[in-house]
């Protein structure tokens, strides 16, 4: 089975730009834990996650109006929308990542999470 089958598309995106306070806003409404980072041509540059927020906002100085930029992770683990379902579960595993954003060439065309695969176990499982 291929990634693409179970992954949550299309992608909820926030730039770079984007304060930290709007991005936390948004995974609060659409109850995602993180989100892909693209620029203005929609090409992947980073992912932010809601623990990087919170380990962020904890030092003194530190705001939600600060960029997303700042809290992002820049070398993101990324799926491919072809791949085996279990190949990519084994990735999350390995890179201990909450979530990958899933690609098809360098567009980013769905998000996968460790829940979307708890989610896919209980609807297949007799």
């Amino acid at each position: 089975m291929e990634i693409r089958e179970i992954m949550k598309s299309p992608a909820i995106v926030v730039t770079p730009g984007e304060t930290i306070g709007k991005a936390l806003e948004i995974m609060y409404r659409e109850k995602i834990n993180g989100m892909p980072v693209v620029d203005k041509n929609g090409k992947l540059v980073g992912i932010v996650v809601r623990a990087d927020i919170y380990r962020f906002l904890i030092d003194p100085g530190h705001y939600k109006s600060c960029p997303v930029e700042w809290v992002m992770t820049k070398e993101v683990v990324k799926a491919y929308a072809h791949e085996d379902i279990e190949l990519v579960a084994k990735r999350l595993r390995e890179r201990d990542v909450i979530a990958l954003p899933v690609m098809e060439g360098d567009k980013v065309v769905g998000m996968i999470s460790i829940e979307d695969f708890v989610d896919h176990f209980i609807e297949t499982c007799p």
